[in-house]
């Protein structure tokens, strides 16, 4: 906690005090949608939320016609580590978030206490020839790129580790929420690799190259406090709290103009790539595809009429 702290004194805020009360009411709320998942096995999971705080999973996309998805890691015996099997399953759902129209926002979790994502199976790694391995790790990387390219925000919700392609598909999100407790690193350099599902490409877009080439020349490991002062992650609260953190940022998401949000995305995104004429070329071209909507014609009428608006992504 002292880490914390010592962030917050700085900006003259104060860690919040976590009552008995509260803390049995988020574990009631935990247990619960841990019982839900249990029941559906497997190492990725998307379920929408029906209710704060309460998930339910779904086994098709025709389901995720909600606001606000979740992707879920769920390997607690290997830490989350990303194998085959669950490579194939960020796919998979990758392919079910992109087909649900109706998904704002989507949040990526851990199931497994303490761990994000502790990076790639090693010891499925072991046993898999070169051409194996490229044919993995170029999959990783265009996964985590197609994650990265969905017309809607991401956050990940990091509490514990996330060391190498588990630092790499947080990279890949739009946001990132940590607990106090978390710990990063893209400790490839150690194995006499690098970085190969994103992070040698991202990590310098979010910290600067000379931060970057640091960080990956050496594989250290830093902790919360300094991926916040680093802009790795958005924002680093008490450990265990990182999730309801992101879905009040989530929510907060999910009642602005759906179509306006993903035009932001793609505005910033894809101008971030070139240069100023041609990124405000691109700003141009997303603000004339809402122009004519329907939403933007409800956020006039609300406005006026002094209601909230009523969104339909239309």
């Amino acid at each position: 906690m002292l880490g914390l702290r010592r962030l917050l004194a700085v900006s003259g805020r104060h860690a919040p005090e976590v009552t008995s009360a509260s803390a049995a009411s988020s574990h009631s709320a935990v247990f619960f949608r841990a019982l839900q998942i249990l029941a559906q096995p497997g190492p990725v999971r998307l379920q929408k939320l029906s209710a704060p705080d309460t998930g339910i999973v779904f086994p098709s996309c025709d389901s995720l016609a909600t606001g606000i998805v979740e992707l879920r890691l769920e390997r607690p015996e290997a830490k989350n580590a990303i194998g085959k099997e669950m490579l194939q399953g960020l796919r998979s759902a990758i392919q079910e978030v992109e087909a649900a129209t109706a998904a704002n926002v989507v949040l990526v979790a851990s199931s497994v206490p303490k761990v994000f994502c502790a990076g790639a199976d090693l010891k499925e790694r072991r046993l898999m020839g070169p051409t194996e391995v490229r044919d993995f790790v170029n999959s990783l990387r265009s996964t985590f790129s197609s994650f990265e390219a969905l017309s809607i925000p991401t956050i990940a919700v990091v509490e514990g580790v996330a060391f190498g392609g588990g630092l790499e598909l947080a990279l890949s999100c739009d946001l990132r929420i940590c607990g106090e407790d978390a710990k990063f690193s893209l400790p490839e350099t150690g194995l006499a690799i690098i970085p190969g599902a994103g992070g040698t490409q991202r990590l310098p877009r979010i910290v600067g190259r000379s931060r970057a080439k640091e960080l990956i020349f050496t594989g250290r490991r830093f902790d919360a406090v300094e991926a916040v002062t680093m802009g790795v992650v958005n924002y680093c609260v008490p450990a265990g709290e990182a999730y309801q953190k992101a879905l009040e940022l989530a929510r907060e998401i999910n009642q602005k103009g759906p179509v306006a949000v993903k035009m932001a995305k793609k505005a910033i995104n894809q101008g971030a790539e070139v240069d100023m004429p041609s990124a405000l070329a691109v700003e141009e071209e997303c603000y004339e595809q809402i122009l004519h909507t329907q939403d933007r014609l409800e956020g006039l009428a609300a406005f006026a009429e002094k209601r909230k608006p009523v969104y339909k992504g239309k």
